[in-house]
């Protein structure tokens, strides 16, 4: 793919670096898909970093002195690491020296939990801590499910408080308050999931009592030692139906007596969702990304809960081709810059529905710390490049229908310095699309110079590895069935190739694959029109995503 761009009344050249003054009138008619018109004036709410969190499964030892061996950081811009599940469950993750010997409730050993807390802090970054799930030391019946951890809630609901406080005590001492009180804190992944919980009568109200019981002890035990604006809330699947309704929680939170102090209502700070599509070219039957933040904010407010932060803790794509065990993709998202667009249009989302973040599993081929990049690191580099502007009004109309596709644009203003950075992408929901739209990009800069500075940075296969690692296994025989999990993942790839043949000749490759990696800005000078406007006239490849900066 290349660049074609047309500054009004100048010719239309693909080029890299450009300084175009020559008229040439036939550009006015070019016959544009879409026409995209930005205003910068008209400055709205302020974007938000909505790449701020990744999310771990496993303290595995990771976080303890890490190094990162990339020169893809994704701690440039990630902020928090959900660690979930970090307080109990199953022995590697409930916090005691001996976690079977029940006569013994107070053996603490939080040595992995901190250790993993410092290194977290070494990157640049803070913990968000999800408590739980319930050790088997506080309940009288221990049983797991799908995530092999413990469903069930505590015997003693004091005693698993104690628990808590004393974690969280501990925590301080550490670390000391300051600090600890801008970390995040979450209770339950999923909490209405019954392969995370469940009430010990087998129904679905006990279990939306017994983990309404949870959260306020747990809530209680972290505001009595970080006070009473802890940053504390709960995640639930939202995406599609659990065994009871998370209005339920949300109302308890507003209306309900506190199980903990008998008062009214529970502190709370966020509401998280899961976002889940099954695959690609095929999307959740459940709630659509905007549902389900509009389905937890609506429901607070209902309830009297206002001002809360609303997220998605975990997410994306759930599967795609299988390998010889299983279709799960292990980051949730696949190598090709299919991903590029999908991605690009659910960041799109969030800002429309007013979220707050994506969290992300993964975004480099080895793990969080090494590897080349994948286009989903390239989309949230660069989408965090607007955190902190202004976003301002964006007009998008179809000329004429585009092969069933999505086009659209985001873009937000430096109130600082006046630039305009815009987020365009092409998307359609299959895996395999190579049709180009044309866009025609008018921004009125306001500005009296002849010239205004544009820099474009397009995320397409020019700065994807996957297709060269994609073309290179057809030609040396690399099966699906050489990998666990699906092998469209781009992430982790040498955790799940079984083959060491296959193993071999990826890692042999992984200069060529860092090299292709490299997304290379391209630079122009734009003529501005004597109303103050530049007119770029982009042919943008399918399931592509252009970033654009106007100085």
């Amino acid at each position: 793919m290349y660049l074609e761009i047309a500054i009004a009344l100048s010719s239309l050249i693909g080029c890299i670096s450009c300084d175009r003054n020559s008229p040439d009138s036939s550009s006015k008619n070019v016959s544009c898909n879409y026409t995209v018109t930005i205003d910068p004036s008209t400055k709205g709410n302020v974007i938000p970093n909505l790449v701020s969190n990744i999310n771990v499964w496993s303290m595995d030892g990771r976080f303890v002195n890490p190094t990162v061996k990339s020169s893809y950081n994704v701690f440039d811009f990630v902020e928090y690491v959900q660690l979930m599940t970090a307080t109990g469950g199953e022995n590697s993750r409930d916090l005691f020296k001996d976690p079977s010997d029940k006569s013994i409730l107070d053996d603490y050993d939080y040595s992995t939990l901190f250790a993993n807390c410092h290194g977290i802090l070494s990157l640049g970054a803070k913990p968000h801590i999800k408590l739980g799930n319930i050790p088997a030391k506080f309940t009288k019946e221990f049983k797991t499910d799908t995530f092999g951890v413990n469903v069930y809630s505590p015997e003693d609901y004091s005693k698993y408080y104690v628990y808590i406080k004393d974690l969280m005590d501990a925590l301080v001492a550490e670390f000391g308050l300051e600090e600890v009180k801008t970390w995040h804190f979450g209770v339950f992944t999923e909490y209405e999931n019954k392969e995370w919980f469940q009430g010990l009568d087998g129904t679905n109200e006990s279990a939306a009592t017994e983990f309404c019981k949870i959260y306020d002890w747990t809530v209680q035990a972290v505001c009595d030692v970080l006070g009473p604006d802890a940053y504390i809330g709960a995640h639930s699947m939202t995406v599609t139906e659990g065994l009871w309704d998370e209005a339920l929680f949300i109302q308890h939170c507003g209306e309900g007596t506190n199980w903990c102090t008998g008062e009214k209502g529970s502190h709370i700070s966020y509401l998280a969702t899961s976002f889940y599509d099954f695959a690609p070219g095929k999307f959740t039957t459940g709630k659509t990304l905007p549902q389900c933040i509009d389905y937890l904010r609506s429901t607070a407010g209902k309830y009297g809960l206002t001002g809360l932060k609303y997220g998605v803790d975990e997410g994306r794509i759930l599967g795609s081709r299988s390998g010889k065990e299983r279709t799960d993709l292990f980051s949730r998202t696949v190598g090709y810059r299919y991903m590029a667009a999908y991605d690009a249009r659910l960041y799109g989302q969030m800002l429309d529905c007013g979220g707050s973040y994506i969290s992300s599993w993964e975004y480099l081929s080895e793990n969080l710390l090494e590897g080349n990049p994948s286009v989903s690191y390239h989309v949230a580099e660069n989408i965090s490049r607007m955190a902190g502007m202004n976003r301002v009004e964006v007009l998008t109309e179809g000329v004429k229908p585009f092969d069933g596709a999505e086009i659209k644009a985001f873009a937000g203003v430096d109130p600082s310095t006046g630039k305009t950075t815009v987020m365009l992408y092409h998307f359609k929901n299959a895996l395999t699309y190579n049709a180009t739209a044309t866009v025609r990009l008018s921004l009125k800069t306001g500005s009296s110079n002849d010239k205004v500075s544009c820099q474009i940075r397009k995320v397409d296969d020019d700065c994807n590895w996957f297709d060269e690692w994609v073309a290179d296994r057809k030609e040396l025989g690399i099966t699906d069935d050489m990998f666990s999990w699906s092998p469209d993942d781009a992430c982790c790839i040498n955790r799940f190739l079984t083959n060491s043949f296959a193993k071999g000749e990826y890692q042999k490759r992984m200069s060529k694959y860092r090299d292709c990696s490299a997304l290379s800005p391209e630079d122009c000078k734009l003529k501005v029109e004597k109303d103050g406007t530049v007119t770029l006239i982009c042919k943008v490849q399918g399931n592509t995503v252009w970033f654009i900066d106007f100085e």
